[in-house]
């Protein structure tokens, strides 16, 4: 029996890992869950799997037994064998940090955590012995990927189903919506992912993420738009070999080998990928001038230090101004690359640096759109950083 505490638990990632350990009752139970405001679904959590410790952003009174505790506190606990991180943004961070420190497995879903502070996480899962375990399914398949190979692979190739808006030009992309944006046609996912699909930063997210988890230079990772998601990922070896780990587009299945890893368990609730139903499988470079976003998460990871933050806390600013209409489609990368134009790095930053980098992007981007809540009219407006 494995004791899991699921942080962001009432978020798409979470609420997918309780129906995978509601499957499995006889090999997971849960151990902690922590949720943010949607304090109706973590009851109803807390009620079906009575866990012993908990946590919310408002204070909850449960009268379930369960004890109130920071996440910091949750992830250390004696009672916890494997932490999901699911948080959305930053929240995630200093509980993964606490959780490696502990010496506990973490089940990695939240791309900020490694994006923000890799070089920091990866020595402290080093120091304490503590092992990171990819849930997104792309860093999932490459990890999978490596699985009995002792030599270093030569490249990493990341797929991108390429969101909903791919064959866009410029100007259809400029007229995107909100409410469009949301109706991924794929994946089931948060509103903050969902929006990073649509102009691809997720996917330069992901690069970092993978250059971070697999120590791999960023001129070795590459990205490939396939519409269809059932290649999630690929390795190249050194001989010319690869390797492909396929499945249905369905974030239940690396979630659920995350935490049976090094077991596969059968789980009649999850889909197989039904061949009879597979026309084609076809692959294409990321276009990088249609979506730059892509390419300016990569350059900031490529920047190192606290660029990467910045860029992360730009971009989450920047995606709920989209999502209140406050600007448009494409402004969202312009945002991002306007903060990291007046940004002043630190390197080998500590995490009281990377802290001070995200609220410096935060305050900056915020600042910019106060005036009059409208969306930049040019985009030198927004990398000249202008009041308006």
């Amino acid at each position: 029996m494995k004791r899991i505490a699921v942080l962001g638990s009432t978020g798409s990632i979470g609420r997918q890992a309780l129906d995978i350990i509601h499957a499995l009752p006889d090999q997971l139970c849960v151990a902690g869950l922590a949720g943010g405001s949607n304090l109706e679904l973590l009851q109803r959590q807390i009620d079906e799997f009575r866990p012993g410790v908990f946590y919310s952003s408002v204070r909850l009174e449960t009268g379930c037994g369960a004890e109130f505790v920071s996440m910091e506190e949750m992830v250390s606990h004696p009672d916890v064998d494997v932490v999901i991180v699911a948080t959305a943004g930053k929240a995630g961070l200093s509980p993964t940090l606490a959780a490696l420190r502990a010496g506990k497995t973490v089940a990695l879903a939240s791309k900020e955590v490694l994006v923000m502070a890799g070089e920091i996480v990866v020595r402290e899962a080093s120091l304490h012995q503590a092992h990171i375990i990819p849930v997104d399914s792309e860093h999932s398949a490459i990890w999978q990927c490596l699985q009995g190979e002792d030599s270093r692979p030569r490249r990493l190739l990341l797929t991108a189903s390429g969101g909903p808006f791919y064959r866009y030009s410029q100007s259809q992309l400029a007229k995107v919506t909100p409410e469009q944006a949301l109706r991924h046609p794929v994946w089931k996912m948060g509103r903050k992912v969902t929006i990073d699909s649509a102009t691809l930063m997720n996917k330069g997210l992901e690069v970092i993420e993978a250059h971070w988890l697999f120590s791999l230079p960023f001129d070795s990772i590459s990205v490939l738009v396939h519409p269809q998601s059932i290649v999630h990922s690929m390795v190249e070896f050194t001989d010319g070999s690869l390797k492909a780990q396929l499945g249905h587009p369905d974030m239940r299945l690396p979630i659920q080998y995350a935490l049976s890893y090094p077991e596969r368990w059968t789980n009649t609730e999850l889909p197989h990928l039904d061949w009879n139903n597979v026309q084609n499988l076809s692959f294409e470079p990321a276009d990088y001038d249609r979506f730059p976003g892509l390419k300016t998460a990569v350059d900031a990871g490529k920047s190192g230090g606290t660029y990467p933050a910045v860029l992360c806390a730009a971009d989450e600013v920047a995606v709920d101004l989209f999502l209140s209409h406050r600007i448009s489609f494409t402004d969202i990368a312009r945002v991002g690359q306007g903060a990291l134009e007046h940004h002043e790095s630190v390197a080998h930053p500590s995490l009281e640096d990377i802290l001070a980098a995200d609220a410096w992007a935060r305050g900056y981007t915020e600042r910019f759109f106060s005036c009059d809540g409208e969306r930049p009219r040019h985009r030198t407006d927004v990398e000249a950083g202008r009041s308006r």
